[in-house]
């Protein structure tokens, strides 16, 4: 009965609190902000914490629920179902973490002015582990504090910055060409002048290939005939240190490391297989370094090295982390984004004017070319809307603050689904529809583009994220024609990042 009641007053709050769109369409992210801080003030009550709606009490009963009906792998349907039964804020109690869970963009403009100057997610302790034990130091992924803001703020000037982004746009814009000849060798051995293919795989070795050359000036040759075995050995690393890192957030990495698990030998390897690649890449480029060769721009690491405000191992951390989270985490919304659009016919011939029109503008480098196609930067952010490669953005709160008209206390875990953000109807017109001219109308899109995060905290491999895929997807545009014969939503399991279960089937047809 109590729950039922608390039910009906969070029905109530969103009738009441959901901001009329027509208004928000002509605010700013400042007066967006201000609007949420006054609004909150000027409640005449602030229900306590206790009163939120709760998936359940039992955080290990919960849990074991989740264990007996397999739901890890639909967590982001799971999600999205408790938000409709319970409402746009809810608790959950699932093993060791304890979360308040929000929905709307007004709550996370909330917990964005709570998020403090040393932002802080949720921890991923099997990582750290994995550092400690192996003498490894943390890069800003796992890092927080002050140690997290220091190297931040040398890694912003050569990964997210401006000036730094332009630097490496050349090295995406060449890997990009090359896979473009890499498609057309494998059409020319087909008879009928077309080829049908699964590209997850090539989409792997695609992002590797052009994430290694900006991080370490070299080429990995994943694009050529026979590509490097060792290579090749990261991706299958990188794929199971994900596929392990699901179960080891919700049971205590101990147990299962007393126990000499499959599931943490599985963790460990993996991880230590990816510290040898970046290990190889950085001797081979510190080496250089070191006889003092002149050279034009040879990748992040080598910028990091002659600046010196960074000790080696931290640059050696911190260039893992991005190498590791580079590879399914862009090659994901790429093979997202190639089916959209060949189920999306007329979207795809959108894209194709836009491109031949920023050509004929003749800009005068890359950076402009990329500013000259809102509508293709838009279809990457109608891509991670509707599939985002996480399926949460998590924020501890650094004060007690109030969400959505309740009391949520200093230190609580507060988590924005993604995944039923981008699809919920109270937020979007049209959710389901995939529309990326809605990005470049005069719609309201303060905070709900949030598949890198916000604040100072976001994913610091953004920008070569963003720049990569647009690369890739002009090539591909401007060369082939996208076909699929499957025209049904493509279906998703979560394995710590959103997959598809199935990979679709492309057509690319030569233009």
């Amino acid at each position: 009965m109590e729950r039922k009641v608390f039910r009906h007053i969070g029905s109530c709050l969103v009738r009441h609190r959901y901001v009329d769109p027509s208004r928000t369409s002509r605010m700013s992210t400042a007066q967006l902000l201000q609007e949420v801080s006054s609004d909150m003030s000027s409640s005449s009550s602030v229900l306590p914490f206790h009163s939120i709606p709760s998936t359940g009490r039992n955080a290990w009963l919960n849990l074991f629920q989740y264990w007996r009906k397999n739901s890890f792998q639909r967590m982001h349907h799971v999600m999205e179902e408790n938000f409709h039964h319970l409402g746009p804020i809810y608790r959950e109690n699932l093993g060791p973490h304890s979360s308040v869970n929000i929905i709307l963009p007004q709550d996370v403009a909330r917990l964005f002015q709570s998020e403090g100057v040393f932002p802080r997610r949720m921890t991923i302790s099997a990582w750290t582990a994995h550092r400690d034990m192996r003498n490894h130091k943390c890069g800003v992924f796992l890092l927080n504090g002050e140690d997290w803001r220091s190297d931040r703020i040398v890694l912003n000037k050569e990964v997210l910055s401006l000036a730094g982004v332009k630097k490496f746009l050349p090295f995406l814009d060449e890997v990009s060409k090359d896979f473009v000849s890499f498609m057309r060798r494998r059409i020319n051995k087909n008879a009928r002048g077309a080829l049908t293919v699964d590209l997850y795989r090539d989409l792997f070795r695609f992002t590797l290939e052009a994430s290694g050359y900006v991080l370490y000036g070299q080429r990995l040759g994943l694009l050529e005939e026979h590509p490097n075995p060792e290579s090749l050995r990261f991706i299958s690393a990188v794929e199971t240190m994900l596929k392990t890192t699901l179960p080891l957030l919700y049971f205590p990495y101990q147990v299962l490391q007393l126990s000499d698990s499959r599931i943490w030998r599985e963790h460990m390897n993996s991880w230590d297989i990816i510290f040898e690649q970046a290990d190889r890449c950085i001797q081979n480029i510190y080496q250089e370094f070191c006889l003092g060769q002149e050279r034009g721009y040879s990748g992040i690491m080598a910028e990091l090295l002659l600046q010196g405000e960074l000790p080696l191992d931290s640059i050696k951390a911190n260039i893992t982390e991005l190498m590791a989270g580079g590879v399914d985490t862009t090659a994901m919304p790429l093979l997202f984004t190639l089916f959209e659009l060949a189920r999306n016919p007329s979207v795809q011939r959108e894209l194709r004017n836009e491109i031949h029109k920023a050509e004929s503008q003749k800009p005068k480098d890359l950076n402009q070319f990329l500013n000259l196609m809102p509508l293709l930067k838009g279809a990457i952010k109608e891509t991670l809307r509707l599939y985002p490669v996480g399926i949460t953005v998590q924020r501890h709160l650094t004060k007690d603050t109030t969400l959505h008209n309740y009391h949520i206390p200093a230190g609580t875990l507060v988590q924005v689904g993604l995944y039923p953000l981008g699809r919920s109807a109270q937020v979007f017109q049209d959710p389901l529809r995939y529309d990326p001219s809605r990005w470049i109308r005069r719609d309201d899109t303060n905070f709900k583009a949030l598949a890198f995060g916000f604040g100072s905290r976001q994913c610091i491999g953004r920008r070569l994220a963003e720049t990569e895929m647009m690369f890739f997807l002009m090539h591909m545009l401007k060369n082939f024609q996208i076909d699929t014969a499957s025209k049904d939503d493509i279906k998703t399991v979560f394995g710590f990042i959103l997959m598809p279960a199935k990979p679709p089937l492309l057509t690319f047809r030569p233009l």
